[in-house]
């Protein structure tokens, strides 16, 4: 605010002293002293080009002059009186102003009569010599409360001006506006701005940029939005800081577009603007995360010889890593530095998200190093970033040693910072150090309810209910109340067990608690149904779910399709398919893989082919699952050429056969006898890069020992036990 508030005084057309500054700041009441107050000026316009070096000693000389007290026979003063009194001085706003200071003291007198204040303001106005008292004069009316509204004021200022022939001056009605802005009586700078607005009269630059930032900073946008449509659509002038206080309120209110457009049509039209501005802008650029345009404002300040704050250098660096441009990130840096500012921990632990995001760890923990040298320390986000990058790598042994590290600098985690450490052990498969830091979790408090989701949803992937109902009940035990996914994985569970009555227990529970189940809820209870062999009451919640107006997703009938191809309904998956496109369903790959592979087994391989060319017809090209399912229908249906021919495709589209499809082939080849042919798709399998598992060499020995080649099928058991394939009852 400091520097746009010096922009608005460098463009003032007078000299400016370090009082006027001062003049904005509230003081006391000095409207009863019987001396004028020292004079301190609000800066204005001097278009009349009064001197004002004389001016100031017009005012000292006027202050030595002497005012002979009026001795009146009626102790009662009437504002009729008064008016013609001043009126009478009006070529003299000494003796004017001297004259109604004592008639105030009169008891008399009634205080706070509009008429005679607004005469004499006309006159001190009009003298051209008495700003500040005029300023002077306004702060103390707008700091009382036993005075008249703005409206009020302002019209009997404008009808005094008609009545006795004074010109309005734009110096009244600013001093009255600022004189309300410090009184922070924002209703009455309203009406009196509006006032100002309605005459013609355009506030000044300064005056008008505080009260705003006023209204903003007191949270008052909407009146603040409303003034300076007033100004625009009264074509007023305003500058850079005018733009830049309203820019802050749009910001305030969530409208990011809005205060760019307000940056981009100031720079439009030729306005002069400042860093302030600029760095505003940047700001919004940021908050968009649009690192494209902060940047090149960036380029732009620099180009005006125009230093950025650290903080802007810091807010675009942050935000180019969120739009993981890690090497402009880096740039900036580079740029930050030769600026003459140090890097900061924000932007160290920013880079050091962005290494962690590229995958890049070692950097981001070289960084680390770097800034505990350079005597930075480390904060609880820094920490968690690369806790968190170490669990994504995999290396949970550094993520265990930074949490240690982390501990001892009496740093607290945060419940993020131990939840990526538990699901970064778990996904290594490390349980039981899993486990552990779950249960110091617990025993701290900082477990919450993602905490016990976590551990919960892990054992019941695995289908280890009994360790996930002991999780379960901990958290019921702390008070921590159960989500729709604590829920879902709970049901998960259970099915995946075949224990249906639990699972649908466990929905009634849910139902009890208030909380809703949703599509994975419901698509979760029709896998387990199918894979229990119960197609009718998976169906039946399909539609109970359709019923409830839950939406299915691609997932849930991705779920019914392979189902009804699991328990041998085929067909009628086939017929489904047909109604399920109806609602609005798109079938993939998977969805006709699912079909194509329930015909195989079902040993219909022509309709399964059929399948096949209406998937291709659909636009959706094949996987090495389409191609490795027919392979295998051709092959167990003894149409090994075929099979060939499919595998010729598969080869033609580049698409890589996998140790099924060729384990498939291999067994089809040992069982007509071909070991010639089976013995070089052996070979072809290790030629690109895959490596037989025990089943190829069980089938491969199986077939040369039905040649009663048992020198070759010792050859390969040898093979198959230096490569350390684990040989089983069958080898």
């Amino acid at each position: 605010m400091k520097s746009w508030l010096l922009n608005s005084l460098s463009s003032s057309p007078s000299p400016i002293s370090p009082r006027i500054l001062f003049s904005l700041i509230p003081h006391n009441s000095i409207s009863s002293s019987s001396t004028i107050p020292e004079i301190i000026y609000v800066p204005c316009p001097n278009p009349s080009g009064i001197d004002t070096k004389r001016t100031s000693e017009s005012e000292n000389s006027s202050k030595i002059k002497t005012f002979q007290i009026p001795i009146s026979e009626n102790p009662v003063l009437t504002q009729t009186h008064v008016i013609e009194t001043l009126l009478s001085h009006r070529n003299d706003p000494f003796s004017a102003l001297e004259y109604f200071k004592w008639v105030e003291k009169q008891r008399g007198f009634a205080r706070g009569s509009v008429g005679p204040f607004c005469l004499l303001l006309h006159i001190l106005v009009s003298s051209g010599n008495h700003n500040g008292v005029v300023r002077n004069l306004l702060n103390n009316y707008a700091s009382s409360d036993s005075v008249p509204s703005a409206v009020v004021l302002v019209d009997h200022f404008i009808d005094c001006a008609e009545r006795f022939g004074f010109q309005l001056d734009a110096g009244f009605f600013n001093y009255l506006l600022n004189g309300y802005v410090r009184a922070r009586r924002c209703a009455d700078a309203v009406d009196c701005f509006k006032a100002m607005v309605s005459c013609g009269i355009a506030p000044w630059a300064l005056v008008m940029n505080i009260f705003l930032s006023t209204l903003v900073k007191g949270d008052m946008n909407d009146e603040a939005f409303n003034l300076f449509n007033d100004v625009i659509l009264n074509k007023l002038s305003y500058d850079c800081a005018t733009v830049n206080v309203m820019m802050g309120a749009c910001l305030r209110e969530g409208k990011v577009e809005e205060a760019e457009k307000l940056f981009v049509e100031a720079k439009g039209s030729g306005m002069k603007l400042d860093v302030a501005i600029y760095t505003t802008a940047v700001r919004v650029a940021c908050m968009k995360l649009d690192a494209i345009v902060a940047c090149d404002l960036l380029s732009e300040m620099k180009k005006m010889d125009w230093v950025p704050s650290e903080g802007t250098f810091t807010n675009v660096i942050t935000t180019c890593v969120k739009q993981r441009n890690l090497t402009e990130a880096l740039r900036l840096k580079d740029e930050m530095i030769t600026s003459g500012y140090l890097i900061n921990l924000v932007v160290a632990t920013s880079l050091m998200k962005g290494y962690c995001q590229l995958g890049d760890l070692n950097s981001a923990l070289e960084l680390f190093d770097k800034i505990i040298e350079d005597g930075l320390t480390p904060n609880k986000v820094t920490y968690a970033v690369l806790i968190e990058g170490c669990c994504r790598n995999r290396n949970m042994e550094k993520a265990q040693h930074l949490f240690t590290q982390m501990k001892y600098a009496d740093i607290q985690p945060s419940v993020y910072v131990v939840n990526s450490l538990i699901n970064g052990f778990l996904e290594a498969q490390q349980v039981e150090e899993a486990t552990k830091q779950f249960d110091e979790a617990v025993e701290v408090g900082i477990a919450n309810v993602f905490t016990y989701n976590n551990m919960i949803s892990w054992f019941c992937k695995l289908a280890r209910v009994d360790e996930a109902c002991n999780i379960w009940d901990k958290m019921i035990d702390r008070g921590v109340q159960p989500t729709t996914v604590s829920y879902n994985n709970m049901i998960l569970g259970n099915c995946k067990k075949g224990n249906m009555d639990i699972a649908l227990d466990l929905l009634s529970k849910m139902l009890e608690k208030n909380l809703k189940a949703n599509v994975v809820t419901y698509s979760i209870l029709i896998d387990g149904y199918f894979k229990k062999g119960d197609c009718e009451q998976a169906l039946g919640m399909f539609d109970h779910m359709i019923s409830l107006g839950i939406a299915p997703t691609d997932f849930t009938f991705n779920t019914i399709i392979n189902g009804l191809c699991k328990v041998g309904r085929t067909s009628d998956a086939k017929d489904k398919l047909k109604n399920l496109m109806v609602m609005g369903f798109s079938p993939i790959c998977m969805t006709y893989n699912s079909i194509i592979d329930g015909f195989v087994k079902e040993g219909d391989i022509n309709s399964a082919m059929a399948v096949y060319r209406e998937m291709c017809e659909s636009g959706l090209s094949p996987n090495v699952i389409t191609y490795t399912t027919l392979i295998d229908g051709f092959c167990k249906s003894n149409n090994v050429d075929l099979a060939l021919k499919m595998q010729n495709e598969m080869r033609v589209k580049g698409i890589q056969l996998d140790v099924t499809a060729y384990s498939t082939l291999i067994n089809a080849f040992c069982k007509r006898s071909d070991m010639k042919t089976a013995h070089k798709l052996f070979y072809e399998i290790l030629e690109v890069g895959l490596s037989p598992n025990s089943i190829i060499y069980n089938t491969m020995i199986s077939g040369f020992r039905n040649l009663n080649n048992m020198e070759a099928a010792l050859e390969l058991y040898k093979k198959m036990r230096k490569e350390r394939i684990p040989s089983d009852l069958a080898t």
